[in-house]
C-alpha cells in the first residue's frame, strides 16, 4: 500500500538514483527526502508528493524533533502513513581523530547507529497497522573483520561496561597518527553494531503483535566507486584512487578484485526495493524478509554479529543512548 518513505542523507550518492527510481517505478508514495542540509537536495519541481526537511543525525535534540514532527503529520492527515524509513545516511572521518557531537558521543557511532534507531523507534508506531512496513539499513563489508581492504584494525563490540567505549572511545584510542586505520576502524564497528541491532530489532518486533508486520533488513548495497565517501573526509591518496583507477576500470576490478564493487545506481535498484517490499523471497511467501544482505542477496553476517546475547546488551545500551524511553516508542518492554 502506498505510504510514505523517509530517506535520510538524501543528497548522498546512492539516494539520489534511488530517489529517481521511487518517483518513477512508484509514484503513489510520498518521499520525505532529509539532510543535514536541505538545501543540498534537487526536489523535482512541481512534485507535492515530495517533501524536503532538515534532519541533523549529529543532533539528537533535532532527531527527536524530526520523529515527532512526522508523528504529528501522520495523526493530522498531512502524511500517510509510513512505508518504510531508509537509513542511507553515513559519516566516517579517515583524516582525524575521533569527534564528539554536541551529545558527547563518538560522532561516526551516533550518526551512523544512535541517531537513525532514535529515529526508527520513535517512529514504529506510525506504520501502517495493516500491511505494515520496512526498515531498511545499511551495512557493509567491512563488519566482517579481514573482508574489506581498508582495513587495518578489526572491527569489535566489547562486552559488558565497555560498550561504553563505543561512544566515548579512550583518550589513548588514537594510536599516533593513523588517522585512517582507526577512523575506518570506527567506520566498520558502527556497521557491525547495525546488524546486530538489526537482530534484535526484528526479535522484539515479530514478538509484538501490534508490529509484527514491521520489518527489518540491513543491506551491504556493495562496494560503490562513485560514493562521495571516496572524496570527503579521506586520504588524498584515496580519492586519487577513487578517480584515476577504481572508477575507470570498474568492470575488471568487479571481475577479478571485489564482485560487489558496483555504482550508486545500481545499488539504489535494490534498496527500492527492499523499501517498497517488493523485493522477492521465495523462502518468505509472507513477506517476512529479514535479516543481512550482500546486494540484492540473502547473506551470512559475520560470526560476531550473530552473538545474541551481545545482540541484546546493545540493544539495552542503544536504548540509553538515543535518549528512548518506553513512552517514546510502541514497542512492548522486553
Amino acid at each position: 500500500m502506498p505510504g510514505t518513505i523517509i530517506i535520510t542523507g538524501a543528497n548522498g550518492s546512492l539516494a539520489v538514483p534511488a530517489t529517481q527510481l521511487l518517483l518513477a517505478k512508484y509514484p503513489d508514495h510520498t518521499l520525505i527526502l532529509t539532510a543535514r542540509n536541505p538545501q543540498t537536495i534537487n526536489k523535482p519541481n512541481g512534485n507535492h508528493s515530495v517533501h524536503v526537511r532538515k534532519l541533523d543525525l549529529a543532533d539528537l535534540s533535532a532527531v527527536h524533533a524530526f520523529a515527532t514532527t512526522i508523528i504529528s503529520d501522520i495523526q493530522t492527515g498531512k502524511l500517510p502513513p509510513l512505508t518504510s524509513i531508509v537509513c542511507n545516511a553515513f559519516y566516517w572521518n579517515l583524516r582525524s581523530k575521533p569527534e564528539s557531537t554536541d551529545d558527547g558521543y563518538e560522532k561516526t557511532f551516533q550518526v551512523n547507529h544512535i541517531a537513525h534507531a532514535a529515529l526508527v523507534l520513535r517512529l514504529l508506531g506510525h506504520f501502517d497497522r495493516v500491511s505494515g512496513g520496512r526498515v531498511v539499513l545499511f551495512s557493509s563489508d567491512a563488519h566482517w573483520p579481514g573482508k574489506n581492504g581498508l582495513e587495518k584494525y578489526p572491527p569489535k563490540i566489547p562486552e559488558g561496561d565497555d560498550l561504553e567505549t563505543l561512544v566515548k572511545p579512550p583518550a589513548h584510542a588514537e594510536a599516533k597518527s593513523d588517522h585512517m586505520g582507526r577512523g575506518f576502524q570506527r567506520y566498520a564497528t558502527s556497521k557491525l553494531a547495525i546488524v546486530m541491532w538489526m537482530y534484535a530489532l526484528n526479535r522484539h518486533l515479530e514478538a509484538d503483535l501490534a508490529l509484527n508486520k514491521i520489518t527489518a533488513v540491513a543491506v551491504n548495497p556493495g562496494n560503490l566507486t562513485d560514493s562521495r565517501a571516496l572524496r570527503v573526509n579521506t586520504p588524498p591518496l584515496l580519492t586519487i584512487m577513487s578517480l584515476f583507477v577504481i572508477r575507470p576500470f570498474l568492470f575488471l576490478l568487479r571481475r577479478f578484485v571485489d564482485p560487489t564493487m558496483r555504482t550508486s545506481a545500481e545499488a539504489a535498484a535494490d534498496i527500492v526495493e527492499f523499501a517498497t517490499r517488493s523485493h522477492s523471497n521465495t523462502d518468505s511467501p509472507e513477506d517476512r524478509t529479514v535479516g543481512y544482505y550482500t546486494l540484492g542477496n540473502k547473506d551470512i553476517s559475520s560470526p560476531d554479529s550473530l552473538d545474541e546475547a551481545k545482540q541484546e546488551a546493545l540493544w539495552a545500551k542503544t536504548l540509553q543512548w538515543a535518549r528512548i524511553s518506553s513512552e517514546d516508542m510502541a514497542l512492548l518492554p522486553a
